[in-house]
């Protein structure tokens, strides 16, 4: 994945958060929100942001019970520089990522131009941050050198499902009400409290799930949506290890092609099974966690991985291991107030695949008898083993809005059969990007097509080109 995506999105770490709730009440569609800039009534915002406000309204815990309990949740917003045209809804994804700067970055970036004609609305979803952040004790102790993997991996799991009991216990309600669901429900009422009767959207990784739920449910309400890095379908955390590590592996055989195509100057072997053989027999000289990283990393890093590959080869000290290119689709990044506890939730209150650790083993073990390099890295099977609560999967619809969906060549972060799937699935228009970066169409030229979209409503079906690869060097 891409480290810095997250970065470029969400910004610096925004710790102590602390937003003064300003609108009272349910909002519905004659509430009004009362916007301050965000430098002043939230801790930490950057104090050279003079164009982000910042406001709060109460939504319902349970929107079954819609006279029960409430929570603030928090809203940003920037206001388009030219004739306003309505507003757009924008989300990072994570799940567990706020939003509430998403504006800001997206006016930072290519995709600019949206900002021209709509007002780009952010937001920090339930369980994160400035919304009822969800906080859970983390037991930090680690399993003893000894053990076997497999005891070990058992040592997590188990350690895991104390934490689930103990964070579900701690407010039930809350906790099995943070679904993808509830979360489209909450972007409706802040359409509301916008006076809007129909609302763009911009999301990005797991904010496509939350795009395709909302459409799912108040496609009447949406004006036009984008969707880029396009998760798939339905919610199967078995199958998303598996679909990432394929495409991982598929990652690694691209990148020993291409070394054999630059032979003359890292001289791994003048073709790609020469070059295999030569990487597998150094795989097993060496720790795989050194290696692995480099042989999986992304292509604009290829050079650098290359470079790194030959030094171990010849018995020196890599100048500098390549970031492990994690599967799935969370986005790690250092700001304190990513909602791990949140993510949580979701994905185990909607996901299907194994709840079984011993289940999640012999997938595991057979992952990497798939995909040797890739396979034993999986982060989300047997990640829900001890969640006490019943799954309720996803079930989108199509719909009759404009939709704008986005897939990456080579991706495996959200690999592009997702994407395909998904819009055999909801409808609208696929735009492939010709690269491997999770959610890069803001960075890249054909952000443009992002603009066209928004503006005037028109979908592409066409591909558009990403960063090339580095010279080899």
């Amino acid at each position: 994945m891409s480290h810095m995506l997250i970065k470029k999105l969400i910004g610096p770490a925004l710790a102590g958060l602390l937003l003064v709730p300003l609108a009272p009440g349910v909002a519905t569609a004659a509430d009004t929100l009362h916007w301050q800039p965000c430098r002043k009534i939230a801790g930490e915002w950057p104090a050279d942001d003079q164009r982000t406000e910042c406001a709060t309204i109460k939504v319902p815990v349970d929107y079954a019970k819609p006279g029960g309990r409430t929570f603030d949740l928090a809203v940003s917003r920037i206001k388009a520089t030219g004739t306003r045209d309505g507003a757009i809804l924008v989300n990072p994804g994570g799940p567990g990522a706020s939003g509430m700067d998403m504006p800001k970055k997206l006016l930072d970036s290519k995709a600019a131009g949206i900002g021209v004609h709509h007002d780009l609305i952010g937001f920090s979803p339930r369980g994160i941050g400035y919304s009822a952040a969800l906080s859970c004790k983390w037991d930090r102790a680690s399993p003893d050198s000894s053990l076997t993997e497999k005891e070990k991996a058992r040592f997590k799991s188990e350690k895991n499902a104390t934490r689930y009991r103990e964070c579900v216990a701690k407010d039930p309600e809350f906790v099995a009400n943070l679904t993808t669901g509830n979360i489209a429900r909450d972007m409706d009422r802040i359409r509301q409290a916008l006076g809007e009767e129909k609302i763009g959207y911009y999301g990005v990784s797991w904010g496509t799930a939350l795009g395709a739920e909302y459409r799912t449910l108040f496609d009447d309400h949406v004006d036009k949506m984008l969707l880029d890095s396009v998760m798939a379908s339905t919610l199967d955390l078995t199958r998303v290890d598996h679909d990432t590590a394929a495409a991982q592996e598929n990652t690694f055989h691209d990148f020993a092609g291409w070394l054999a195509g630059n032979d003359r100057i890292y001289h791994f072997g003048t073709t790609k099974a020469a070059v295999l053989k030569t990487l597998l027999d150094l795989r097993a000289k060496i720790d795989h966690g050194d290696i692995d990283p480099l042989l999986t990393s992304a292509r604009q890093d290829w050079p650098g991985s290359a470079q790194d590959l030959a030094k171990l080869r010849d018995g020196k000290p890599a100048h500098a291991t390549a970031p492990a290119d994690r599967t799935g689709f969370d986005w790690h990044h250092p700001d304190p107030t990513f909602g791990w506890d949140q993510q949580d939730a979701l994905l185990c209150n909607e996901s299907t695949g194994t709840r079984d650790f011993e289940t999640h083993w012999r997938n595991r073990t057979a992952l990497t008898a798939e995909f040797p390099i890739a396979g034993s890295y999986g982060e989300y099977d047997g990640r829900c083993a001890g969640w006490p609560l019943p799954a309720t999967p996803w079930h989108f619809a199509p719909g009759k809005s404009p939709l704008q969906l986005v897939g990456h060549a080579y991706e495996s972060v959200t690999p592009l059969p997702w994407a395909k799937e998904m819009r055999a699935h909801i409808g609208g228009s696929l735009l492939t990007i010709e690269d491997d970066q999770h959610g890069s169409l803001p960075f890249l030229p054909c952000a443009s097509k992002a603009v066209e979209f928004f503006d005037t409503g028109k979908t592409s079906d066409t591909t558009c080109p990403g960063a090339p690869i580095p010279p080899a060097a």
